[in-house]
């Protein structure tokens, strides 16, 4: 089967690997044009890009596949199927419609849970307990093609955004060279998203960051662990940012308002929210390194001082 294969970040990579190690040809690789990227904003090529050219793959970056030029250049390919992951670009209906088994996303939720961009981490942010992968035919919509097969995952307590990011891309490889053969007769039943159960997973924003202490410890503790490692949420403390890497709630209340240290001690840095209390890990000034509480309170007196102020 002549594959052509779409992708750009990190989670994309074992996706691509898992075709190589097949018997299927990888005739093409689509990635987003290399971008500035660090402290130096130099020019670096995709994640997916650098795997590709380990193994002389043709790579192609369109800004676009709106042109009739980028189309027809993806029709040279005369791609039996195309697997998209986590690709950034929007595919037009003569794109979709051009190999003759369609085009295949891997996508990291369990649709129609989370259809958009970020659903690794929304799925975190909601208190959500189990996520996944699902292989989706696509369509014209926004992750709304009929689901083909899915792979369970477990949330656990202590996974972060980038934890769970790391497993879902390997489940979502493992269930694509799990599939491949049926993909390749189309053998595998497509079952339509129930629209009344769709929900959206914008973006992140780097403004999303910051915390509000009258939520509650426990949304408040969803939101750190999502946005670790990006883009990382973060309060105020003595007019600077503070970010914050490691969080857990505590389930007792307390009648002092939100965002006042209420005692700092090796066991972590306990904060007033508005239900519950949050007990604090790990903390970063800027500039600064990643610190256990036990190291940060070794040189800041925080009892008592009101966290989210200007």
């Amino acid at each position: 089967m002549k594959i052509v294969f779409a992708g750009t970040p990190d989670f994309s990579v074992p996706s691509l690997q898992a075709l190589l190690d097949s018997p299927h040809d990888v005739v093409a690789v689509y990635t987003q044009p290399d971008r500035p990227a660090g402290r130096g904003r130099q020019t670096v090529a995709s994640p997916v890009k650098q795997l590709a050219m380990q193994h002389d793959l043709p790579v192609c970056q369109p800004d676009s596949l709106k042109p009739d030029a980028a189309q027809q250049q993806l029709a040279q390919w005369q791609p039996e199927l195309m697997v998209v992951v986590a690709y950034g670009l929007l595919l037009p209906a003569a794109v979709l419609g051009m190999p003759g088994l369609g085009c295949i996303n891997v996508h990291a939720s369990l649709l129609p849970r989370w259809r958009g961009a970020a659903p690794i981490q929304r799925a975190i942010l909601a208190g959500d307990t189990e996520t996944g992968v699902c292989l989706m035919q696509m369509d014209a919509g926004l992750d709304t093609g009929p689901v083909l097969v899915c792979s369970r995952c477990e949330i656990a307590a202590d996974d972060t955004g980038e934890r769970l990011h790391d497993k879902l891309s390997l489940l979502g490889a493992r269930l694509l060279s799990r599939n491949l053969a049926a993909l390749e007769k189309a053998e595998l039943e497509a079952h339509p998203q129930d629209e009344s159960l769709a929900s959206y997973a914008g973006k992140l924003q780097k403004s999303e960051a910051r915390i509000d202490w009258k939520a509650s410890a426990i949304d408040i503790a969803n939101k750190i662990r999502a946005f670790n490692s990006w883009p990382v949420a973060e309060t105020r403390y003595e007019g600077r940012q503070l970010r914050i890497w490691e969080a857990y709630p505590l389930p007792a209340d307390s009648d002092t308002l939100p965002g006042t240290v209420l005692s700092a001690s090796r066991a972590g840095i306990e904060v007033a929210c508005g239900s519950g209390r949050l007990c604090i890990n790990k903390v970063q000034l800027p500039g600064a390194r990643v610190l256990d509480a036990a190291d940060f309170i070794n040189a800041h007196a925080l009892e008592g001082e009101l966290l989210g102020g200007e």
